[in-house]
């Protein structure tokens, strides 16, 4: 298996055919934000093949100037799922960042009064420390979504580090009336998401 960054035309087939089936509007960027971070070099849309099939996706945030890649969507191609790809998917990413750029990401607070999305939500976070992870040490909001932030390798790196380089990368791509309104890092214990509608930049 390898991993490569997609043509324009592969992601935009990807976004349309695979992620918004797998995410909640809510929870996904317009594909023009993603294109435009792309065609700058801060966002690198990667695809996992084997015999040049597409078996599963990672979008990773990438700031030059911030020695940490932030893993923004992770996901394999309907049809494929559970047969040990997201696993393989994170060991390719873990090679290709290696220590140089530790990883960190966002995973969905296990705490929906659904006991069935509650349990999907618990069955994600136990994915990602089975495979590396590890709590950061702070939970953030993003559009009204509870996260806990989440970081593999960067042993050396603290909580205050890792938060203040996650501002900076949210505070880049986001306007300032909308990071203040639905971007919470961190999200204070007891504090609640800022309720948000479906965010779509025009």
């Amino acid at each position: 298996m390898e991993l490569r960054i997609l043509s324009k035309p592969e992601l935009k087939s990807l976004y349309e055919t695979e992620m918004k089936r797998a995410f909640p509007p809510n929870e996904l960027k317009p594909l023009k934000s993603m294109e435009d971070m792309r065609d700058t070099d801060r966002y690198e849309p990667l695809g996992m093949f084997q015999d040049g099939e597409l078996l599963g996706y990672a979008m990773v945030w990438t700031e030059p100037d911030i020695p940490l890649a932030l893993l923004d969507y992770l996901g394999t191609v309907e049809g494929r799922r559970g047969a040990g790809l997201g696993t393989a998917l994170l060991g390719l990413l873990a090679a290709r960042y290696g220590d140089s750029r530790p990883i960190f990401g966002e995973a969905e607070r296990d705490n929906s009064s659904d006991p069935e999305e509650r349990a999907l939500q618990s069955r994600r976070l136990d994915f990602y420390f089975r495979n590396g992870f590890r709590y950061a040490g702070y939970d953030c909001a993003l559009f009204g979504v509870h996260y806990e932030t989440l970081i593999m390798g960067g042993e050396n790196i603290d909580a205050q580090e890792l938060m203040r380089a996650h501002q900076t990368i949210y505070k880049r791509q986001i306007p300032p009336t909308h990071y203040r309104r639905f971007v919470q890092i961190p999200l204070g214990e007891g504090e609640q998401p800022n309720s948000a509608a479906q965010w779509r930049e025009e």
